[in-house]
Order: structure tokens, then sequence, then C-alpha cells
């Protein structure tokens, strides 16, 4: 085993498993900075908007597989509280058999639906067949996907987030070379992007897949005891499913916000795309600091040690607020620069709207903070289901509000950018009232559910 987060001074233990999360997932958006900037700068603004484009279709469906992966690692991490090696083992089948076969149905489905799902982005049609193009390659590395956040997660809820880390960094030097390989010096096109993609997801995949079976062949060594139950299966999936729900209400809101933007034109898509990948790395680190909290607060609740619980939370809150505000400072300074990382500065058009984007949902990056925290706070409590009802209040309200804002000419696409922030605020409102009125409750030294189910 590697590192219970049930012990030690709570900061530390908090930020030492945090911080290569961070790092790790900081990494992974390298794969579509790294193809945003090199396609943006050496193809052109069309190829650029579509892979952009693309970009939010992939983590709508990623998101999938990722949000049943993180569901069973709070599995995992209650189990590994609770030292119930039986119980962990058990749930690890049980998690790998449930995510492979929506694994295989998510790659059925895509590769059947690929022209409709084109046609449901509204993408411009002089943009279509460069999009099938890179689509075509860039769904091959679901698997990878798949097989990657499976292990990361099972080796996270185990305490140990360096080793996650170690793979991505290796995989995202990987895609860069590659990129630069295929773009540049091969002339392959979009393709060329896609291709580095795959191959550096698959790196990573397989990497971490055969370290874990060599560092931990305790949990997959044959055992009588150990087989495939129903009732596992069934915990894994109140938790994954509500998570995968979640993660998936979460992208769908952004893809359906995706296809409004798509209407406005190709310049408008290309200054979503690159201010999009700007946002999303901006506040990463609090969203990556959300699911470390989320593992740490599991771990605390399988082994019912609350007052850990309680200081963690005061420290976390804390710790991701104050972050976010020095970020949304950094941001909206720096916003024209950022874009120009992306952009040529001849698409004074394109830098003009991303630059606005930035300043608007860059100034509430306190908002997101707190709302990936109150996600990790309830998936780990065995709420995920409130989870599942903040997203749909922030996605709602952001589609909803995108939606009607943009139809007004005197509003137009900035509606869509106040959305966000909007979305944001009334959902941690909901949250943060829920937990007040229901402090007590889910703080409680109660039998969790997930003792009653194996009980």
């Amino acid at each position: 085993m590697e590192n219970r987060l049930t012990r030690g001074p709570v900061m530390k233990t908090m930020l030492k498993f945090a911080i290569p999360m961070i790092l790790g997932n900081m990494l992974q958006q390298c794969y579509n900075i790294a193809d945003t900037l090199i396609v943006g700068k050496f193809i052109g603004i069309d190829a650029l908007a579509t892979v952009g484009s693309t970009f939010t279709l992939m983590t709508f469906l990623t998101s999938i597989i990722i949000g049943l992966a993180m569901g069973s690692g709070t599995v995992f991490s209650i189990k590994f509280g609770q030292k119930d090696d039986l119980g962990l083992k058990e749930s690890i089948l049980a998690s790998f058999v449930l995510l492979g076969i929506v694994n295989v149905v998510l790659n059925i489905l895509i590769f059947t639906f690929i022209d409709d799902i084109i046609l449901l982005l509204h993408v411009p049609l002089e943009l279509r067949e460069m999009m099938r193009e890179y689509l075509i390659v860039v769904f091959i590395g679901m698997t990878a996907v798949f097989i990657y956040n499976f292990f990361a997660s099972l080796l996270r809820a185990l305490g140990n987030s360096t080793i996650p880390l170690a793979f991505l960094a290796i995989s995202s030097v990987l895609n860069i070379v590659l990129d630069l390989l295929f773009i540049i010096g091969l002339d392959r096109g979009v393709a060329g992007a896609a291709e580095a993609t795959v191959i550096s997801q698959y790196a990573s995949g397989f990497g971490i897949l055969i370290y874990t079976l060599i560092k931990f062949p305790n949990l997959y060594s044959s055992d009588k005891k150990v087989c495939l139950k129903f009732s596992r299966i069934a915990e894994v999936a109140r938790f994954s499913v509500l998570t995968c729900v979640q993660q998936s209400i979460m992208n769908l809101g952004i893809l359906a916000v995706q296809g409004l933007v798509n209407s406005f034109g190709t310049a408008i898509m290309a200054s979503f795309a690159a201010a999009v990948k700007i946002s999303a790395f901006a506040y990463l680190p609090v969203q990556d600091f959300g699911n470390a909290f989320s593992t740490f607060i599991a771990q605390n609740h399988g082994a019912k040690k609350q007052d850990r619980i309680k200081s963690g939370i005061k420290i976390a809150t804390t710790i991701s607020v104050s972050f976010s505000l020095i970020v949304s400072l950094i941001v909206f300074i720096f916003a024209k620069p950022l874009m120009l990382i992306f952009v040529n500065a001849s698409e004074i058009a394109v830098i003009t709207e991303g630059v606005r984007y930035l300043r608007i949902e860059g100034s509430f990056y306190c908002g997101i903070a707190v709302l990936f925290l109150l996600y990790g706070l309830y998936r780990a409590l065995e709420k995920p289901g409130m989870s599942v009802v903040l997203t749909i209040v922030s996605l709602g309200t952001r589609v909803l509000l995108a939606y009607t804002l943009s139809a007004f000419p005197s509003i137009g696409v900035v509606g869509i950018w106040w959305s966000v922030p909007i979305g944001w605020f009334l959902a941690d409102s909901l949250g943060i009232l829920y937990f007040l009125i229901n402090r007590k409750k889910l703080l409680s030294n109660n039998k969790s559910i997930s003792d009653k189910i194996t009980s």
C-alpha cells in the first residue's frame, strides 16, 4: 500500500498529495494546448477553430470515462481508509469490468455516429471534412483514456499521486515532440496533431498499467475469496454513475454552448478555442485540488476521523479561494499576451474577443474554486447526487442564459461569456446552504452507506 491521508498534519498531508495531481493534470492539458498552439501558428485559423471545437467534444466524451474512474476512486479511498483489503480488491475488479464495458460501448457509438456528431455541433460546412479527419484519429485514443484514468484513480486512492504525474510528464513531452514532427516536419496537418495526441495517450496508459501490475501484485493476485459480485458492481456504480452523470452534464452543457458559439462564425470559434484553453489551464489547479481534497475526505470518512474532515474543509477553502483570486488578477492583466501565444497578432478580431472572454470569466475563478470543493466534498461524504444537482444548477443556468442573452443583438456573444460566472455562483450558494443546513448529519459518525452494503 502507499500513503494514508488519515494521519499527519492536515495542511501538509493535503498539499503533499494535491501538488503532484495539480502538476500532472497541468501536463495533461499540454496535450491540447500543444495542439492548439502549433496548429494555430503553423496551419491557420480554420485548423485552430476545428481543433478547438473538437476539444469541447472530446472533453465531454472522455468525461464519461473520467467520471466513472473518479467515482470508483472514491470507493477505493473509503475501502483503503477502512483497511478493508478484500473489499478493495473486489471493488477494483468490479470497477474495471464496469469501465471496460462502458469504453467498448462508447467506441462503437462514436465511430457509428461520427458524421451525426459533426452535424450536431453546427460546424461550418468548410470545416467539416477537416474536423472529420481529426476526429477519426483522435477517437482511437478513447481506450488509452480509460486505461490511464482507471489506474491513476486507483493509485491516487491509495495516496500515490506522484506516479500518475510521472507518466503524464513523459507523455506530455512526447506529445509536443510528435506535434512538431508530424505538423511541421511531415506536414501532416490536423491529422498529425491527432496522431501525436493518441500515441502519447497510449504511452501514459500502458506505462501506468505496467507499473501498477508490477508494484502492486497483491491487488490482482489470484485469491479464491475475490470474485465479481453484483453487490460490488452496484456499490461502484452508485458512486461512479452519479459522478459520471455529474461530469457528463457539466461537459454536455459546455458542448451545447460550443454549438452556440459555432453559430457566430469562424473568428468567434477561434477566439473561444484559444480562450477556453487558457481559462481551463488557469483554473485547473483548483479543479485538481478539489479532487485531491475529495480523496482526503473520503479516506478520513472511511476511517471515521471527523475532526480531520472539519479541519480539512477549512484549510482547503482558504487555499483554493486565495489561489484563485491571485490567478484571476494575473489572467485579467495578461489576457492579451496570453491570447497572442495561440493566435498571430494580425488576427485582431480573434484576439479582441478572446481577451473579453478571459476578463469576464477570469475575474470570477473563486466561484469555480468553491464549486470544485463542493463537488469533491459531497462525493467523498457519499452524497454524489448532490454534486449532480449542483452541476445541473451551474450548467443549466449557463446554457439558459447563454442562449437567451446572446439572442439580443445588443448583447450578442458577450451574453455567453457572462453566463459562466453567474452559473458558478448560483451553484455555490445552493451547495453551501445545503451543507450548513445538514452539517451535523453529513459529518456524523454514523455507519457509512458502503459499510451497510457490505455488512
